[in-house]
């Protein structure tokens, strides 16, 4: 393969980055497992994208040209592409082109085999684990924002207004706060969390009857962060969270109830 190029901005030197790359066998690989040229190729690509700085929705060069740098096939490299789509790392848009995915910086990846079916139980704990984690990242949201990420604040939460086809881009509240918080592994904690452990977070969704309540909540939370007040972000975030949690417990001692029995009373903290 040839020589790299210094980074630039064009599709080309862009794609001669990743053919330096791929040549300096950035990924060690499977110890166990000899490293393909898919492994190869991939590898070249997330490090083209780390190199260039780029983000989500960022455009890459095309199936084509990427081929001609890594001097491989037209078929090969979309392989590769296919992989990495697969980790959501990149999106491969017919007729458009290839485009960094939501989920390339992600540490964590869901299981698409797994069996766990109690999405209840597993809810409770991931609010749980949530009330460990976020209270602190609002806090520091409110010590760290910039402009730009009260904007997306602002966007994050004008998405939960919105029908779920709408075709615009969707902005997630707790994500874009995380973000905020100014701490990359922070982020990536969350937005992992929230990837794995999508189908509970889709079931806590389809709980919250009172949507007005919710918005409200999360304006409060922007209107701290904005202000600069760590101690009410981090007060208003436990608060949603714990309501959500005695939510989910409602629900749960409901549904479990004998017939013809009300469920358990319980005092909320």
């Amino acid at each position: 393969m040839h020589e790299a190029k210094p980074a630039g901005s064009t599709p080309g030197a862009m794609a001669g980055s990743a053919a330096g790359a791929i040549a300096g066998g950035l990924l060690s690989g499977d110890p166990a497992r000899p490293e393909t040229l898919s492994d190869r190729l991939a590898s070249g690509v997330l490090s083209l994208i780390n190199r260039e700085g780029l983000n989500q929705g960022d455009p890459l060069p095309t199936v084509k040209v990427l081929a001609a740098q890594f001097s491989v096939t037209t078929p090969t490299m979309r392989e590769a592409l296919r992989r990495l789509q697969a980790t959501d790392a990149v999106e491969l848009r017919h007729g458009s082109g290839v485009y960094v995915g939501a989920g390339v910086h992600r540490t964590l990846m869901p299981n698409p085999n797994s069996m766990i079916t109690d999405y209840a139980e597993l809810a409770i704990q991931l609010v749980e684990a949530r009330l460990v984690i976020e209270p602190g990242i609002a806090a520091l949201a409110a010590q760290h924002r910039d402009e730009a990420d009260l904007e997306r604040l602002e966007l994050a939460l004008e998405t939960a207004t919105r029908s779920p086809d709408d075709p615009r881009p969707h902005l997630y509240f707790h994500r874009e706060l995380a973000r905020s918080s100014g701490n990359k592994v922070l982020y990536e904690i969350v937005d992992s969390l929230l990837e794995v452990r999508a189908r509970e977070q889709q079931f806590l969704r389809r709980l919250i009857t009172d949507r007005q309540r919710d918005y409200d909540e999360h304006q409060a939370i922007v209107v701290a962060v904005r202000a600069g007040d760590s101690a009410a972000a981090e007060s208003l975030v436990r608060e949603h969270l714990r309501e959500l949690r005695y939510t989910v417990e409602r629900t749960e001692r409901q549904v479990s109830a004998p017939p013809g029995e009300p469920p358990t009373p319980r005092t909320r903290e």
